[in-house]
């Protein structure tokens, strides 16, 4: 099955608004009143700083920086961030608050790119909002000391570069910080294309759930499989293949309660695969969370990536956006556009450059940022502590109160549990289909009309390999 995406217009034409209703007028207008005061909240936002400097000492006009003078290459620039109070990492119209914003102005302020659309960029991929990276990943193509003829891969030319790592950090905000970057020989290598597997962890305290049993529902999710029920389907945005491969799905301890009381113990799932729906990693977490609390049996995983006996998913909430992070990426050896070429020119991946003085002020930028964190945490477990000597005291029940990972399961609880295959279930993804052709959002042209999945490995599933959890 193909699927083309319509895109919106810009305005729309005075035939498609003599066709609209009186109230499709209404809401029309309502909305661009609101996008329009969103965008004057970010135009002033921006315009504050701006303010500031014409006030200060800082008023003098900087001469602009030839770039046509520099020489160029291509590189990898490896990132962590903490995306708590971030939009995500993609950058947005009606928003600055995300990281690729702050880093695209980091970038262009530092002076090593003129401008994102000259600038060869890919992401390895766009976490959402409020999930954190610590291997996440660019190709692109930046300024360089180094020309071309001088052979910039060699050891006296990689020691004499640019110090990018440095460069960027100064300007970037603390929670985001450049660790390393890696020379490149193909000027075609993508982050995007090129990253053969990317790894989440999802960090949550022992609480009281039953972590065998998550465990062993972690055993069903390894493999190809059809994640419908367990992403958000995306089809208005062209995708109705949900077939991904899991190389991992495991749960290992991560730190021990200093006290010694096991519910508050730190946990974390790890799962490795190529490419993530969007969602995925957040709706498979909060069904775990449900086996772990005992209201479902392990084998609910197995039910639920049975399209052929449930192809509607049930209906429940994510789990939290906090916890998740974005722990590693592995890249091919090769491009993808250098398919053969390997056993000509070798591998196009160098060793990640990392630079002393830059790693001792990042270790120390986190280890500050980790201490205002560890003393609300330490205040708080004391406080927890107290209060269960008095509990244990006034109310004579010597029992841990281990509710730590109840609040990471999102919405409203009933007081009585329903079953998740007894629950009233979405819309089928044909339905769904249907539904967005009819709004003229996608096009479909079904070469088989079956239920519009495509194994890994095809075009289609390689043409949406951006993971968007």
């Amino acid at each position: 099955m193909d699927v083309r995406v319509n895109r919106k217009s810009k305005s729309s034409t005075d035939e498609e608004l003599m066709q609209l209703s009186k109230q499709e007028l209404i809401d029309k207008i309502k909305q661009l009143e609101a996008h329009n005061t969103q965008l004057k909240c970010i135009v002033q936002k921006n315009l504050k700083p701006e303010a500031k400097k014409e006030n200060g000492k800082s008023s003098n006009k900087r001469r602009a920086f030839d770039f046509s003078k520099c020489h160029k290459r291509h590189i990898l620039l490896r990132f962590f961030y903490l995306g708590w109070d971030y939009q995500g990492f993609a950058a947005q119209e009606d928003s600055i608050e995300t990281i690729e914003h702050h880093l695209f102005t980091a970038l262009q302020k530092v002076c090593l790119i003129e401008s994102r659309e000259t600038s060869n960029y890919n992401r390895c991929g766009r976490t959402d909002k409020g999930v954190s990276a610590f291997h996440q990943v660019i190709s692109i193509d930046v300024r360089s000391k180094i020309a071309p003829e001088d052979d910039p891969l060699s050891e006296d030319s990689l020691a004499a570069e640019l110090d990018y790592c440095g460069m960027l950090n100064r300007v970037l905000p603390e929670e985001i910080r450049c660790l390393a970057w890696m020379p490149m020989v193909n000027p075609g290598y993508s982050a995007r294309f090129d990253c053969r597997s990317r790894t989440y962890r999802y960090f949550f305290p022992r609480g009281n759930l039953r972590i065998d049993a998550m465990q062993e529902a972690c055993g069903h999710l390894v493999g190809v499989h059809d994640f419908r029920n367990l992403c958000k389907m995306d089809v208005g945005n062209g995708v109705v293949n949900f077939v991904r491969s899991i190389d991992e799905c495991t749960i290992h301890p991560s730190q021990t309660d200093s006290n010694g009381v096991p519910g508050y113990d730190m946990m974390y799932l790890q799962l490795r695969g190529k490419a993530f729906l969007w969602h995925q990693v957040r709706c498979i977490m909060a069904v775990l969370l449900l086996v772990g609390d005992g209201k479902e049996d392990p084998a609910i995983v197995k039910q639920l990536l049975d399209v052929d006996s449930n192809p509607c998913k049930p209906q429940y909430s994510m789990a939290s956006d906090v916890p998740l992070n974005l722990y590693d990426c592995q890249f091919n050896d090769s491009g993808s556009d250098a398919v053969g070429l390997s056993d000509v020119r070798g591998s196009d991946l160098r060793d990640w450059i990392y630079k002393e003085e830059d790693l001792r002020r990042t270790i120390s930028d986190l280890q500050s940022l980790w201490a205002k964190a560890s003393v609300k945490t330490t205040m708080m477990r004391e406080m927890l502590l107290t209060l269960q000597e008095v509990f244990a005291q006034h109310v004579g029940a010597h029992d841990q109160i281990s509710n730590q990972a109840s609040s990471l399961t999102l919405g409203v609880r009933s007081r009585e549990y329903c079953p998740l295959l007894q629950r009233q279930r979405c819309e089928s993804l044909e339905n769904r289909i249907e539904h967005f052709a009819k709004k003229r959002r996608i096009e479909v042209s079904s070469k088989s009309i079956d239920s519009g999945v495509c194994p890994p490995g095809s075009p289609e599933h390689a043409s949406r390999s951006e993971h968007k959890d």
